[in-house]
């Protein structure tokens, strides 16, 4: 009998060493349970933060790309207007070459004279 008591009094350490160790990994796995539920609230706060930078971003080069067409439609007005003046003073320069020139000077001289011969007027 003395062998079945010592056997029935480890199974019983056994049992309680088992009991013991269930217990304390429930502990352990609710800590850990507690630990990623807080991980759980977290990430949806970064995620969040995320979202919205990413927001403000995509709203700040909206605007940076409106300003940007802005600045090209007025520089490429300028640049027009540029020409034509540019064009205009190359016409300009291009008459007044040619009303100096030799050919121009017998050109205009013959449309500005006329071939009336002059008259004298005796008193």
């Amino acid at each position: 009998m003395r062998s079945s008591e010592a056997m029935l009094d480890r199974l019983e350490r056994v049992i309680e060493t088992l009991q013991d160790n269930s217990v304390k990994m429930g502990q352990m796995l609710a800590v850990h349970d507690e630990k990623l539920d807080k991980q759980d609230r977290i990430d949806a706060v970064l995620f969040e933060k995320i979202e919205s930078v990413h927001r403000e971003v995509n709203r700040q080069s909206s605007e940076i790309k409106a300003g940007c067409e802005r600045d090209i439609r007025k520089v490429d007005d300028r640049l027009r207007k540029i020409e034509m003046k540019m064009w205009t003073i190359a016409g300009a320069i291009s008459i007044i070459s040619f009303v100096v020139s030799p050919i121009g000077q017998k050109i205009v001289g013959t449309i500005l004279t006329s071939d009336t011969p002059p008259t004298i007027i005796q008193e």
